[in-house]
């Protein structure tokens, strides 16, 4: 269910905005949203699943919420970043 280090690191380093960079909110939407397409993916396997559907909910949630912080500080950016993702809205 969770993303290899591997994986983090090729994330990290793909929305980075400078080298040193690991807490950017464009960096913590991208590994959410990587989270959530294997969640996605494992509810569609197991459908009662519901504890992983509440953690789903809630990484959904949490995503919003950077979502819309980046958008309040910076439209440019989150358009961006919404066009990279392949996100709605």
């Amino acid at each position: 269910m969770s993303i290899t280090p591997q994986k983090r690191q090729e994330l990290i380093s793909e929305y980075a905005i400078n080298e040193h960079d690991v807490g950017s909110p464009e960096v913590q939407v991208a590994i959410l949203t990587c989270r959530i397409k294997n969640l996605t993916e494992h509810m569609n396997l197991h459908k009662k699943d519901f504890h992983t559907r509440r953690g789903l909910l809630g990484l959904v949630g949490k995503r919003r919420k950077l979502l819309d912080y980046l958008k309040n500080v910076d439209e440019a950016r989150y358009q961006t970043l919404i066009k990279r993702l392949e996100l709605r809205k």
